[in-house]
């Protein structure tokens, strides 16, 4: 079997001597020392994280030098996916990352993927885009919680929707997630909650004012709660909206929330 030897002087120092770049077909279960030391190094939430846990929908390879492990990449052709093959994961280890575009660009030959996916805050994967890619565009902007705020209820009073057993097995299991609905006067005005199926122990926010009720601050009360909730069950709450959609953006930061990345798209370019 192929060693890792992620840390030793030698790989470290003269990783440009290793061999040549090596691509193989592996799987989800055997990279996912190398993914959790990925999400280790990211310390934010990833987006797509939960695709490689989905029967069928990704292709994973493991890059190696000569004999040497190397790091691995992903490659989503399920879903919204489904007949244009996209890389959205690329991991080298920190010292042979020297060799990171020869490793991607055998990549790219083995896995023949026309497409890019990427989290803007995954900085090799942000600089092998902008190398390789075209016609790249925002598709969301994420944001992590930056900001502990005091906004008024405004007479609005908050009901779990989910009972707490079914919570926890959302949070166990990296699935589904929690549900919460703001109220006024006994009528719901807004509705929104947390969804678990991100890398632990991040969780992502969502909600939806209803539309007699908007532009009242019910919006960013909710999520300022949402926030809240998701740190009393040890989570660490995220969120992301669409680039164009400048109603959220702005709710969001007025809960506390900070833009972080983007999800960036991209069509592969190679000459």
């Amino acid at each position: 079997m192929i060693q890792e030897n992620p840390d030793s002087s030698t790989t470290r120092n003269q990783g440009d001597v290793l061999g040549i770049p090596v691509v193989a077909l592996s799987s989800a279960q055997e990279v996912l020392p190398l993914r959790t030391r990925h999400r280790e190094e990211m310390r934010c939430q990833v987006v797509h994280d939960s695709i490689p846990r989905r029967e069928g929908w990704t292709w994973t390879y493991q890059l190696s030098l000569g004999e040497v492990v190397a790091g691995y990449g992903m490659v989503a052709i399920a879903g919204p996916w489904q007949d244009k093959p996209t890389v959205f994961e690329f991991y080298v280890l920190p010292g042979v990352q020297n060799r990171a575009f020869e490793l991607f660009e055998a990549f790219l030959d083995v896995s023949d993927a026309r497409f890019m996916e990427i989290q803007s805050n995954d900085a090799l994967l942000a600089i092998l885009l902008h190398t390789y890619a075209r016609d790249i565009r925002s598709e969301k902007i994420v944001f992590r919680d930056g900001l502990t705020t005091r906004l008024p209820a405004n007479g609005a009073i908050l009901h779990s929707l989910t009972s707490a057993e079914e919570t926890r097995r959302c949070i166990e299991q990296r699935q589904g997630g929690a549900e919460w609905q703001l109220e006024v006067h006994g009528e719901a005005v807004a509705k929104g909650g947390l969804m678990f199926h991100y890398n632990p122990p991040y969780t992502d926010v969502y909600m939806e004012v209803a539309e007699p009720f908007r532009h009242r601050g019910f919006g960013a009360y909710l999520v300022q709660e949402l926030k809240r909730a998701a740190y009393k069950l040890g989570s660490i709450p995220g969120a992301r909206c669409n680039p164009e959609n400048t109603a959220s953006r702005k709710t969001l930061q007025k809960a506390g929330f900070v833009p972080c990345a983007h999800i960036l798209n991209g069509a592969i370019s190679r000459t």
